[in-house]
């Protein structure tokens, strides 16, 4: 008996683990369809339809590749966060944690969040004191006093 014919779970179980490495680090949505390719060649393996291992390796890299092509810009467009969520917080009422002193950075609550701030004004401000968010940048936002 030859060895390929017990092959398909081989298949099975480097996608899995293509899956898995997919989810566990920032690739960009690319391993996710060579795990899906593996997976594929696994089920036409298993319903003896996968062939010998040089048209597996052939269905492999061509179904990963036409996947990655088809289906990873659109996934990438639905999993994009909305940019107006963050840039919407200019203006809304900042109040710290602790005292900030001018350019420095601490902790305030905005919406009902904490976050992490930096004092753009001349002035130290005090917890508790009405701020106003002026800038957003990543996690961190600017405030000065009002």
């Amino acid at each position: 008996m030859d060895w390929w014919v017990w092959e398909w779970w081989v298949w099975l179980a480097l996608g899995l683990v293509l899956l898995v490495i997919e989810m566990a680090t920032p690739s960009g949505f690319f391993i996710m369809f060579f795990g899906l390719g593996a997976l594929l060649v696994g089920i036409l393996s298993r319903l003896g339809l996968g062939g010998p291992p040089w048209a597996q390796w052939l269905i492999f890299t061509a179904s990963s590749v036409t996947f990655t092509l088809l289906f990873r810009d659109r996934l990438r467009q639905r999993i994009r966060q909305p940019t107006g969520i963050v840039d919407s917080m200019i203006g809304e009422l900042a109040t710290p944690r602790e005292r900030i002193l001018p350019g420095g950075f601490g902790g305030v609550e905005v919406r009902g969040a904490h976050w992490r701030a930096r004092n753009d004004s001349a002035v130290a401000v005090d917890p508790g004191q009405r701020c106003r968010v002026v800038s957003v940048d990543n996690l961190m936002v600017g405030i000065q006093p009002e």
